[in-house]
């Protein structure tokens, strides 16, 4: 890569990181898939999935200190929060208000897949960039970034509830405002087999409450007990 091609890395880095990297190439790294050098072996011969799993260190080091340090509740709700905190969406979502996506590179069968793939690339990037930056400046920068990007949602999640197991809290909303257990249903099946899409929606009493999609029925299922304590919040005057 030329130090044209690299260039728009180095100006990321100094707009959304606010400095520049010694070893730009520890960045461009972080934002490489492992199907980008599947398409450019000749080319290029390293991904992230290394600095992902620094980063990922790094990251639950972080979130476990901040919260051991200002809230005394028990472990297990704890470690429920820093899951909220770290799970795919919220760090998906982290990715896509830092804008990297364009710069991520990956094949063009990747480019082309489910957003629920492309989010997981975006998250597992965005463990990579900790994981750059933490080589690249130190434990106290790779801190500072994850507190602003990450930790700084902690007010957001313990307000929506969104910590607690989704499917669980639903029914817990459900039986309490409407007397009824929520259920769930199939309403659409798509892709091959290796790569199904399922979207299911959750339904109290006869009323759909909210639909979610996802890889497996599960996380389809997860998401819309999810779009459905929305849909609860949502009413006048109620906090699920």
């Amino acid at each position: 890569m030329t130090g044209m091609q690299k260039q728009p890395y180095q100006d990321f880095a100094l707009e959304k990181l606010g400095f520049e990297f010694e070893n730009i190439d520890l960045l461009i790294t972080a934002l490489t898939h492992r199907s980008y050098v599947n398409e450019h072996k000749k080319s290029v011969s390293e991904h992230n999935e290394r600095l992902e799993f620094l980063g990922d260190a790094v990251l639950e080091l972080s979130v476990t200190d901040f919260l051991y340090n200002h809230y005394a509740e028990p472990e297990g709700i704890l470690t429920s929060w820093r899951a909220a905190l770290v799970r795919t969406e919220s760090i998906g979502a982290a990715g896509d208000a830092l804008g990297y996506e364009p710069l991520v590179r990956m094949s063009k069968g990747e480019k082309q897949g489910s957003v629920r793939a492309r989010q997981q690339i975006l998250a597992n990037a965005f463990e990579a960039v900790i994981g750059a930056i933490y080589l690249e400046r130190g434990y106290e920068d790779a801190d500072a970034f994850i507190q602003k990007h990450i930790v700084s949602k902690i007010d957001g999640i313990l307000e929506s509830g969104s910590w607690r197991d989704p499917k669980s809290h639903l029914q817990e909303v459900s039986q309490r405002v409407d007397g009824h257990t929520p259920s769930y249903r199939v309403l659409e099946e798509v892709g091959p087999d290796h790569d199904k899409v399922f979207t299911l929606g959750v339904f109290v009493g006869d009323k759909l409450m909210g639909k979610g999609t996802g890889p497996s029925k599960q996380s389809a299922q997860q998401s819309a007990a999810r779009a459905a304590l929305e849909a609860y919040n949502s009413q006048k005057n109620f906090r699920a």
